[in-house]
């Protein structure tokens, strides 16, 4: 092995990083403690000059880095081990994607599949991700994640650069996602916002989220009923304020209408008889999030088939909800105006559907619902009122 001082140059994705930060990225087996002792004695220089972890680089700065057989191997971390994907895996990974260009990339995840590995998890996104490098210089990095069970939209970063700036949209909660789910039951109220705080429920070993007011994390959930199976299922679309664990899931059980297959917080309560499928019925539809490069990414991700086929036995439209824009739903706390749109403009799609099928038949006849009640019962006014006879006069 060669004892030559190396010299890298910053490239334009790490302009404005740390400097232990890009050790990470291009010299992981580099420890932050031999960095530091690197920046110590003088040895660790940016442009010539003696630098600190600490420090900035910028685009086209040079690093000078002592020589590699330096670094004791007490100091060395593992290095993350390539894994050779057969190509049915890799056709599989890219048949998956939704959305491409050179910032980004969107896949619409199938339920049953991990974001990430864990214990006895071998199967995951993050070990497809060598498949969807593409022409790309480095694999796609995770930027957020959907729970094993959920399906939809994941958005994916093809650069540093990428990554950190969807990073910072999803912490400043400036990213929009939609997401689509089967309820037990329908809520009282068609469009609401649910507060409740959120925590790990003790005695799961953070497997579970509960409610907990006292101690618990803000979370903020709007919901909004696209229609209804009678009095035992609706569709409802929801619009995540925070990102914490399992919060979706959490909120539609605390008020009593579980998502379909989510036995985890609806227990017996969650589970539909007849044909609608045990699987979780929750799924990502849609994300916009400014891009990078500028414009945004907005895209749509298809429903798996358990919960196209459930919506098709329930009688649901898909395009209903679709025709409503992100731009119309306003993320605000005084959201009684806006709920009043959005259900007017649903209800007023429904009817003109309904028209058109019934238009297929014979033409249909006026309804009587049409004319208001009121105006058929009108009680008369006052003024048309007869007058009341003079009262004699006492004697």
């Amino acid at each position: 092995m060669s004892d030559a001082i190396r010299t890298f140059t910053v490239r334009p994705d790490d302009d404005g990083i740390r400097l232990d930060r890009w050790f990470k990225r291009h010299l992981p087996e580099t420890s932050f403690n031999l960095v530091s002792r690197w920046a110590r004695t003088g040895q660790l220089r940016l442009d010539g000059k003696r630098a600190d972890p600490g420090d900035r680089v910028a685009a086209g700065q040079q690093i000078r880095v002592p020589p590699a057989e330096t670094t004791p191997k007490s100091d060395a971390r593992p290095v993350r081990k390539r894994v050779d994907l057969s190509p049915d895996v890799i056709d599989f990974a890219r048949s998956l994607v939704i959305h491409k260009d050179p910032q980004a990339l969107v896949i619409n995840k199938p339920p049953g599949l991990a974001t990430q590995g864990g214990t006895n998890t071998t199967e995951h996104v993050d070990g497809l991700l060598d498949a969807l490098q593409f022409e790309a210089d480095a694999r796609p990095k995770l930027v957020h994640r959907l729970d094993k069970d959920t399906s939809g939209a994941l958005l994916l970063a093809r650069s540093s650069r990428a990554a950190a700036h969807f990073a910072k949209a999803f912490s400043s909660r400036t990213a929009r996602k939609v997401y689509w789910a089967l309820v037990v039951g329908v809520p009282a109220i068609n469009d609401g916002m649910i507060e409740l705080s959120i925590s790990k429920q003790p005695g799961t070993g953070g497997e579970k989220m509960h409610v907990d007011e006292k101690e618990g994390s803000p979370a903020r959930t709007r919901y909004r009923v696209v229609e209804r199976a009678g009095n035992t299922a609706a569709w409802v679309e929801l619009q995540p304020f925070t990102g914490r664990t399992h919060q979706l899931r959490v909120h539609m059980a605390a008020i009593g209408h579980p998502i379909v297959g989510d036995g985890k917080y609806g227990a017996r309560d969650a589970f539909l008889t007849g044909t609608i499928s045990r699987k979780m019925h929750l799924h990502a539809r849609r994300i916009r999030i400014d891009h990078p490069d500028g414009g945004q990414v907005d895209v749509t991700a298809e429903l798996p088939p358990h919960m196209a086929e459930s919506f098709d036995s329930l009688g649901f439209d898909v395009e209903l909800a679709d025709m409503l824009q992100l731009d119309e739903v306003k993320f605000k706390d005084t959201a009684a105006g806006q709920a009043r749109l959005v259900a007017n403009k649903a209800k007023a799609a429904r009817k003109e559907r309904k028209g058109e099928r019934r238009a297929r038949g014979s033409a249909p006849e006026k309804p009587k619902a049409m004319v208001p009640k009121s105006r058929t019962a009108k009680p008369a006014s006052r003024t048309t009122r007869p007058a009341r006879p003079p009262r004699k006069p006492k004697a």
